[in-house]
């Protein structure tokens, strides 16, 4: 196993449980900072086939929603995970990634897996029934495996999908980052307590997201538009971009920021395949889609099962292994497909209007929540809820673009439920 991150510490745990010999290697060393503290309630069901909801409720902020505020138009709109279609897991965490992710690799560890941190794999060398996987052990010693099957969680470092050539990036969704942790940013109460703010600003949005201790995650992620011709360091893009957010930098008016300012690009990937003979990649390694709906976690730990479901099948009958390696791409392509039609579009005004004024005709509403709250693969409930979405989006989109006037349905902060 490759990479301690959610879909490597997940996956090796799953293995380990059932009594596999797994051995999980990290470059990195436990806790680590790593971006996306927005868990999704649908998580909550992996948590507990791990045996860990509870530990993990305990490290962060309780999360009922998510608030979307616009800085065109003031208007402002939260979203409940308690009124979507799913009415089993209503809730979730804004969590620490470094306690999370540490949490999940010493959850492998407990459950049998023999864990390395600080060490790199430099190699892999497929062939015959065991692959050859180099490595640096942190005292700097070369170490060499022999596994039977390989699961590439590396993260983005897309270690097997470097090597062989095939991670592509999503042009478009070509977007960049800039992220820090701030102290003494406003923080939501009553009914909002606990919610992630997505700021829509102008060529891209903020996210806030509240964690233990005061500390507040503030993220810009933005289109090409946002970051052309600007020059500067991180810290000073990033500051210019809050200023220009009457929103965000009203939020921010006193904050202190905890650490770096932070930058990414190319934001968005995928590799052309996510298995081969003996390997498979799962998580941020196969592919990776902008953040703005907080679903890389559930992805990643997604992956993590099936990928231990396709090793654990591999080391018993190939053939079969073959025929759930490829269900499980096409369930993961299938998934990112839903939340990316939304990320897609996030900066059009079309989906935006749709958006701060939700309209819950067919359940509209009730289908967006619950695929914001992670109904990544789809169910009957959801399909004419959110097939309803799509269709008045699109004739809103044909609409503008021809000039005509567009009507949206009345705004409300709190939407009521449709009779």
């Amino acid at each position: 196993m490759i990479g301690g991150g959610p879909a490597g510490s997940t996956a090796a745990a799953l293995l380990a449980a059932r009594g596999h010999d797994v051995v999980l290697l990290e470059k990195a060393q436990h806790p680590r900072f790593h971006i996306g503290e927005s868990l999704l309630p649908l998580n909550t069901a992996i948590f507990d086939r791990l045996g860990i909801t509870a530990e993990v409720a305990a490290l962060g902020v309780h999360k009922p929603g998510a608030e979307f505020i616009s800085d065109a138009t003031g208007q402002q709109v939260r979203y409940a995970f308690a009124d979507g279609l799913d009415k089993i897991f209503t809730s979730s965490w804004q969590v620490p990634r470094a306690t999370f992710d540490a949490l999940l690799f010493r959850t492998a560890a407990d459950r049998g897996a023999r864990v390395s941190e600080s060490t790199r794999v430099t190699d892999v060398v497929f062939g015959g029934e065991r692959s050859q996987v180099n490595a640096i052990g942190p005292d700097g010693t070369e170490c060499r495996y022999a596994p039977r099957y390989v699961l590439d969680a590396s993260g983005r470092d897309t270690l097997l999908a470097a090597r062989f050539g095939t991670r592509q990036a999503n042009k478009r969704n070509n977007t960049a980052a800039l992220f820090a942790h701030f102290r003494g940013v406003a923080r939501r109460s009553g009914e909002l307590e606990g919610f992630i703010s997505i700021h829509l600003a102008e060529d891209g949005w903020f996210w806030l997201i509240p964690l233990p201790d005061d500390v507040m995650s503030v993220g810009f992620v933005g289109n090409p538009a946002a970051f052309k011709g600007r020059k500067g360091t991180p810290e000073e893009l990033f500051n210019a971009r809050v200023a220009a957010s009457p929103s965000v930098s009203a939020r921010m008016t006193g904050a202190e920021r905890v650490g770096h300012v932070t930058g990414t690009g190319n934001f968005s990937y995928a590799a052309s395949r996510c298995w081969g003979e003996g390997w498979a990649m799962i998580g941020d390694s196969f592919a990776f889609v902008d953040p703005v709906f907080s679903s890389g976690v559930l992805l990643a730990m997604t992956a993590g099962e099936m990928g231990a479901e396709v090793a654990e099948t591999w080391l018993a009958n190939p053939v079969a292994a073959r025929v759930r390696a490829r269900r499980m791409e096409r369930d993961l392509r299938h998934a990112m497909a839903r939340i990316s039609w939304l990320i897609y579009r996030i900066n059009t005004p079309a989906l935006r209007t749709l958006f701060l004024a939700p309209s819950n005709k067919l359940r509209m509403r009730d289908g967006l929540v619950s695929l914001l709250a992670g109904n990544l693969r789809g169910s009957k409930e959801t399909l004419l809820p959110v097939l309803a979405f799509k269709t008045v989006y699109r004739l809103m989109a044909l609409a503008l673009r021809l000039g005509l006037p567009v009507g949206a349905p009345p705004l409300r902060s709190l939407p009521q439920r449709a009779e």
